[in-house]
């Protein structure tokens, strides 16, 4: 006789944000996208990825300098906090689920998105400048704020994630895409 499924527990499926649903142990930890019934490709991330997978390293060591935390368990600005970011901007494009009961998926943390991952890449990108930009804004030094200002007028967000992706030579199959 087959176990009940316990909601967010082992074998359960998860809905996605365009109504199929995906079984949670197929998400596995170099999953980074991956083709729906549903025609889209969906983009795949979990807490264990590192947030270097959208951002270069010296962004996320200033991040992670200057964002306070209120979670004890995850002090440092890192992927959850990203994820959330987008999450709040985003309600109805993004599912999570708590995979933390399930050693065979290997994360905390599971989320899927309804854009692909480089759509979700651009995303993160637009909201850490929208983040930088209100920090700041609360600066005292009024040219800073102007020379922030005029340097992001000519920020091309697609381009800077094609150059990253580039960089890190990253391609649809690969681990960080």
């Amino acid at each position: 006789m087959a176990q009940p499924r316990v909601p967010g527990g082992p074998g359960e499926d998860l809905e996605l944000p365009c109504g199929e649903t995906k079984p949670v142990r197929s998400l596995d930890l170099g999953l980074r996208e991956f083709d729906c019934p549903c025609g889209e490709s969906h983009a795949v991330v979990m807490d264990v990825h590192p947030p270097e997978r959208f951002l270069p390293d010296f962004l996320v060591e200033v991040l992670q300098e200057a964002v306070e935390t209120t979670s004890e368990e995850m002090p440092e600005f890192g992927t959850a906090h990203l994820m959330g970011i987008v999450l709040e901007e985003f309600p109805r494009k993004v599912v999570s689920e708590d995979v933390s009961d399930d050693g065979d998926v290997g994360a905390g943390i599971v989320w899927v998105t309804d854009f692909d991952s480089r759509r979700l890449h651009e995303i993160i990108v637009e909201l850490v400048v929208e983040l930088m930009e209100h920090a700041v804004s609360h600066a005292e030094d009024d040219a800073a704020v102007s020379d922030f200002e005029t340097k992001m007028l000519d920020f091309d967000v697609g381009e800077f994630v094609e150059q990253y992706r580039a960089q890190r030579d990253l391609s649809e199959d690969d681990v960080y895409a």
